[in-house]
């Protein structure tokens, strides 16, 4: 096992990491930039180097500054959380190059489930049911008219390295696609510095639902069943759960099948989630793979028990899986509290928090890394922490989360809180009712 790990990472997940390394005897090295001083993964982490000023291209996402930070405090593993660095092939590369394990997949792999239009085409060859569309880039007007025509309205054009929504167009006929076409793809561009677009089926009331994998060294992979994240705002995740409400006991073994066959098609070493697009019918296509930890982990560990850092941290170490599948025996919810108003369009809320109370309670867990006195930035992701409840059945959860979402107080700062009050409050949230467009008719009171 690892002596001594760096985190390349800030907020929450770096504190979620801090805290399982401290369990298991492993020494940490926390990084921050100068806007994150103040932070507790800096204050509870056995060291701290900074690595740059605020922006994250100048910290976070300065590659030579964290193997800089790893070398001269003698780090032995990297782990990149989510976000920044974690999908990066190069940095994973860099770390390889420089005796040092990056705690996730190799750069093969990395660059394999990277881009979309790549590992559409490896999922299609194991046997992975994907989505109907472009078998690659599509270069001109004319090639996705024609494709467009083959596939059927609606479709959607998507960005080949994008994400976040960026460069993604849903077109209903024709003249949808010659009117957007261009506009997208300067869309990818300036986001991604490539403008690459390839085309799909728009799959009409779709559910999102991931299957959490995990995968050694030595070519076995398991999963830990699904969680279903179709509560979503411009393709960003607010509120997960596990179990789906809309998932079967067929749907489910099918849909954990597909995704150990897609983990074992790249010999994928590390945890990660297999996206799915489910129809109203529970047809469901491969979306894309995440290969690193996720966000909403904490809700899979709840219903089985199951610390997936540490599983992270056992596979890079060499150490073989089980090679059980996981089924959840709770049910959970996961609402991501960001500092947003909510009554505002959801614009960012950055600034100091002057008052903080954290829920409590059976089946109550709160992953946050901020306190009384803390000043959000404005220069990162606006998420300030996870609230996640675990209890017998889908109805308790809900009742559960509510209370815990009433008795969450955070000041100074606008928070998603109420947001997520009356979601919970929602009778056809409450029913399961719900696609990846429920929010579009959402009205806040």
């Amino acid at each position: 096992m690892f002596k001594k790990i760096l985190i390349a990472n800030r907020g929450e997940i770096a504190l979620r990491v801090i805290r399982t390394c401290k369990e298991m005897g492993i020494h940490t090295v926390a990084v921050y930039s100068t806007a994150d001083k103040d932070s507790l993964p800096v204050r509870f982490a056995d060291e701290a180097v900074c690595i740059g000023p605020p922006a994250g291209k100048d910290s976070y996402l300065n590659m030579a500054n964290i193997i800089a930070a790893a070398e001269i405090t003698n780090a032995d593993a990297i782990h990149p959380g989510y976000g920044f660095l974690s999908e990066n092939s190069k940095f994973s590369k860099i770390c390889h190059e420089n005796g040092i394990k990056f705690i996730g997949p190799t750069p093969e792999m990395i660059d394999a489930m990277g881009d979309k239009a790549s590992a559409k085409a490896t999922m299609k060859a194991a046997g992975v049911p994907t989505v109907p569309g472009s078998d690659g880039l599509l270069d001109t007007l004319s090639d996705a008219r024609k494709e467009a025509k083959e596939v059927g309205y609606p479709v959607i054009i998507k960005a080949t390295a994008g994400g976040g929504g960026k460069g993604m167009r849903v077109l209903w006929n024709e003249k949808d696609l010659n009117e957007q076409w261009d506009k997208a793809r300067q869309e990818a561009a300036a986001a991604f510095g490539n403008d690459g677009m390839y085309m799909e089926k728009f799959i009409e009331e779709p559910r999102h639902i991931e299957i959490q994998i995990a995968g050694d060294q030595y070519g076995k992979v398991c999963h830990l069943s699904e969680r279903d994240c179709s509560i979503q705002r411009r393709h960003q995740k607010l509120v997960e759960e596990t179990p789906s409400p809309f998932m079967t006991k067929e749907l489910r073994d099918k849909m954990g099948e597909a995704a150990i066959k897609a983990g074992e098609a790249i010999n994928y070493e590390g945890v990660g989630t297999i996206e799915f697009l489910v129809d109203k019918h529970r047809n469901f296509y491969f979306m894309e793979m995440n290969t690193r930890i996720q966000v909403e982990h904490p809700i899979t560990e709840e219903v089985i028990s199951y610390d997936l850092i540490k599983e992270q941290l056992k596979i890079a170490a060499g150490i073989k899986i089980s090679g059980k599948n996981y089924f959840p025996t709770m049910h959970a919810i996961e609402c991501r509290i960001n500092a947003e108003d909510p009554y505002n369009d959801f614009r960012p809320s950055p600034g100091k928090i002057t008052h903080y109370h954290s829920p409590g309670g059976h089946g109550v867990r709160v992953d946050t890394h901020v306190y009384a006195g803390y000043v959000i930035p404005p220069y990162y992701d606006s998420m300030i922490g996870k609230l996640i409840v675990v209890h017998q059945s889908r109805e308790e959860a809900i009742d559960t989360m509510l209370r815990a979402l009433q008795e969450y107080v955070i000041e100074g700062v606008k928070t998603t809180i109420p947001f997520h009050i009356q979601l919970m409050q929602n009778e056809e949230f409450r029913k399961g009712n719900y696609t990846t467009k429920f929010l579009e008719n959402f009205k806040l009171v």
